[in-house]
């Protein structure tokens, strides 16, 4: 990377923001009772499965994958609405869960619940203390943040390695940590819809696979890998159902323009991961404790 720092290369919070902050309650109305916004993890084998049980479903399997139940400190990196927060604590007996996001709306909901052992900060992971330790680390759906539309592939990487190198540094030994990311599928950035970029999620661009790999070398062990992208087109199609049928209430919250837009949204991007232009990856890692240096 150049000169610059690297907060100018993500999403600011104010772009965080824009789109998060559009209302708490404008949300709840479509995302269902766990207030996860990100792609779930539906079983094929089960057309009836309900949106909450899909979503409850991604948030063991990043708790298992992770290492995470009962462990003593696990930080979210990107924790929404505490989705994955609160089962930490009352379902697999963690004694203390950070949550890190940029948007104060988010913030302020979870701090509403007022849950021991649950702390959340409106904080980037580039300014969260380098020298906490956890024992595992989740980040889903943030990492899509972390670099903005324009980048080279090489500033990318360098973006992901620092973030790879910070959670190397957080881990305990050999300790763990799941990712889920939207990743350019069959698409390039030039291809990026504008709509998407200017009206969605402004100063955000995904990350090819090999990036994230680049990024990842010589810290973690990549133990798994897996591309749900069709899971993400059913959650889409699921929220875009609830958001209709929620309608009335969803105009009366934030208006017709607004709800038009995120009709147009979530038809848009569920069309991406039909057709492969985006995929969606879980990956677990595990880390090295001692990663060989290249002298190249």
């Amino acid at each position: 990377m150049n000169d610059k720092t690297t907060e100018e290369y993500g999403a600011s919070a104010d772009a965080i923001e824009y789109h998060y902050g559009t209302g708490n309650d404008y949300f709840r109305l479509w995302l269902g009772k766990t207030m996860a916004y990100s792609c779930a993890l539906w079983d094929d084998d089960d057309e009836n499965q309900s949106l909450d049980d899909a979503q409850l479903a991604k948030i063991h399997y990043h708790c298992k994958e992770a290492r995470a139940i009962g462990a003593n400190r696990v930080l979210d990196v990107g924790c929404g609405w505490a989705s994955v927060l609160q089962p930490l604590v009352r379902d697999y007996s963690v004694d203390n869960v950070v949550g890190l996001t940029l948007s104060e709306s988010q913030a302020k909901w979870i701090n509403q619940l007022d849950e021991d052992h649950i702390e959340a900060r409106v904080e980037s992971w580039k300014d969260h203390d380098r020298s906490a330790k956890y024992d595992s680390i989740i980040s889903i759906g943030a990492f899509e943040h972390f670099c903005k539309l324009g980048l080279s592939s090489e500033e990318k990487t360098a973006i992901y390695r620092e973030f790879f190198e910070t959670c190397h540094g957080w881990l305990e030994s050999r300790g763990w940590m799941s990712l889920q990311t939207v990743a350019y599928g069959n698409s390039l950035p030039e291809d990026f819809d504008q709509f998407i970029a200017k009206e969605i999620f402004p100063e955000t661009d995904t990350p090819k696979l090999s990036e994230i790999a680049g990024g990842a070398e010589r810290l973690f062990e990549v133990v798994s890998l897996r591309n749900d992208r069709d899971d993400y087109r059913r959650t889409l199609r699921a929220w875009y159902t609830k958001l209709r049928e929620n309608r009335e209430r969803a105009v009366e919250l934030e208006g017709e323009e607004e709800v038009k837009r995120f009709e147009q949204y979530l038809r848009l991007m569920a069309y991406m991961f039909e057709v492969g232009g985006l995929d969606l990856y879980r990956i677990t890692f595990r880390k090295i404790d001692e990663p060989k240096v290249s002298k190249g």
